[in-house]
């Protein structure tokens, strides 16, 4: 599906971000890739690859009343670990990463600012091995994927009932 006005959108936004030539910091756009694929097509849901966009996908969210980031998430866990943020906060460094031009929640922070910010907000991601220059994901966040794409699926599910 592609972004329209926001009365035609989906009400649930699905949102990958990373960046794929650092390595595990592409985790959240291999998830939305997955999970996609996995989930198929539901005029509920929108899946968006928001890549390092930052403020720049403020209007994406417009109109949403769900979103539901993939993402990696340096929280100080061992690598491969599978993180979910039930209650993603705008302004709060949920991510822990800086490879964006804007992490997560300073998007969300600038959205409730403008009145964007969705009602609901989650997060799925996986703590990262390596953030260096480097194609591909490390052996850990590969073998993580499973387990993030059942969170994801989960929070997905949580979020459609809502409905």
């Amino acid at each position: 599906m592609t972004a329209g006005s926001a009365e035609e959108r989906a009400p649930v936004l699905v949102l990958g971000l990373g960046n794929p030539i650092l390595g595990d910091d592409g985790v959240g756009l291999e998830l939305l890739q997955a999970f996609q694929s996995l989930r198929g097509t539901d005029p509920r849901v929108e899946y968006l690859d928001g890549g390092t966009q930052g403020i720049a996908l403020l209007a994406a969210l417009s109109g949403r009343r769900a979103l539901l980031v993939l993402d990696a998430m340096a929280l100080g866990g061992q690598p491969g670990d599978v993180h979910v943020i039930d209650e993603l906060q705008p302004g709060s460094d949920n991510r822990g990463l800086a490879a964006h031009e804007a992490n997560a929640g300073e998007l969300l922070a600038v959205a409730a600012l403008s009145g964007d910010l969705p009602e609901t907000r989650m997060m799925v991601g996986v703590e990262p091995e390596w953030l260096k220059t480097r194609e591909g994901l490390s052996e850990c966040v590969k073998k993580a994927m499973p387990a993030a794409l059942e969170a994801a699926g989960i929070a997905l599910d949580s979020l459609l009932d809502e409905d």
